[in-house]
């Protein structure tokens, strides 16, 4: 029988235990978590993100409602000092409504793709300082991997930017 970490550790938050408390899988999910979702990034991760040429951001305004942006820059434009942290140097455009969101302190997922494999990795932490766009981040869980993403052709859509947002 394999013994059941230390809760104080978990790392599922009181909203997500109580969910999964109520679907039967509480025990299951605990030692899950504990083998998947760690406070650090392996190198394999740190790799990932340093040759990437864009991030798919997410993060909530202080009216409760999650936006998503990208954030982009040349190769290297994502950094890793050091395996808990990860460092993006890219510009905040003042009217993307997901801007606001990105305050120190603030709560961010950031998805990393690499188009040509269907790789992909996610990041859920805290917001670290502005304006210089670097954050430091809390959890990391790796994503669904590639064979997991079926195969089909990009279809271009054409946006524009408008004050207020963005139209098709």
């Amino acid at each position: 029988m394999q013994e059941l970490p230390d809760p104080r550790t978990s790392p599922w938050h009181a909203g997500e235990k109580r969910l999964q408390e109520q679907a039967g899988v509480a025990e299951r999910m605990e030692v899950f978590g504990q083998k998947v979702i760690r406070d650090y990034m392996p190198d394999q991760h740190r790799d990932f993100y340093r040759q990437l040429p864009f991030l798919v951001t997410g993060a909530v305004d202080a009216h409760g409602k999650p936006w998503a942006t990208l954030l982009e820059g040349p190769e290297g434009f994502v950094s890793s000092p050091d395996p808990q942290q990860l460092l993006i140097d890219a510009a905040l455009v003042s009217d993307d409504p997901a801007t606001p969101g990105l305050v120190a302190g603030g709560a961010i997922g950031l998805l990393g793709i690499e188009l040509h494999s269907r790789r992909r990795n996610r990041i859920m932490g805290l917001s670290g300082r502005r304006p210089a766009a670097s954050w430091r981040w809390q959890w990391s869980m790796p994503s669904a991997t590639a064979r997991s993403i079926s195969s089909s052709a990009p279809t271009p859509v054409s946006m524009n930017r408008r004050k207020g947002g963005w139209t098709r």
